[in-house]
């Protein structure tokens, strides 16, 4: 798969080392260089710099070629703008953003993106361990 993700933090990084050693073409999109160096030694994908919500910026990293788009920078906004851009310009067939905000998260799946939130998923993770425990 041709994946290209926006964001090279924790989350950004380790995904995108995860699907690059299972053999995937990954770009990571960034606006801070150094965060590629969270990159493994080992990543054989491709590194590019700028905001993924212009659209010059995803074409360098392949987005019209992308089956799949991920969003995961720390900024709901940024993440839903460009996820948008992916969705309704490039026509990428699998758009995914990750979204802190659980209401914005549950608008944006109506309206057809994907959406992980941690505050959910945690919350129902705890929730699970709390119960477990009884």
């Amino acid at each position: 798969m041709r994946i290209v993700l926006m964001g090279c933090g924790r989350v950004g990084s380790r995904l995108a080392s995860m699907l690059d050693s299972e053999g995937h073409e990954v770009t990571v999109i960034d606006t801070n260089g150094r965060a590629f160096r969270r990159l493994p030694q080992s990543f054989k994908g491709t590194t590019v710099l700028g905001t993924g919500i212009d659209e010059d910026v995803l074409i360098r990293g392949g987005i019209e070629n992308a089956d799949v788009f991920v969003a995961t920078t720390e900024g709901d906004n940024r993440n839903i703008m460009a996820a948008q851009v992916a969705q309704k310009v490039f026509n990428v067939p699998t758009v995914i953003a990750r979204m802190y905000d659980v209401g914005r998260s549950e608008v944006f799946e109506k309206l057809g993106v994907k959406t992980y939130c941690p505050t959910l998923a945690g919350a129902r993770l705890l929730h699970e361990m709390i119960l477990g425990n009884e």
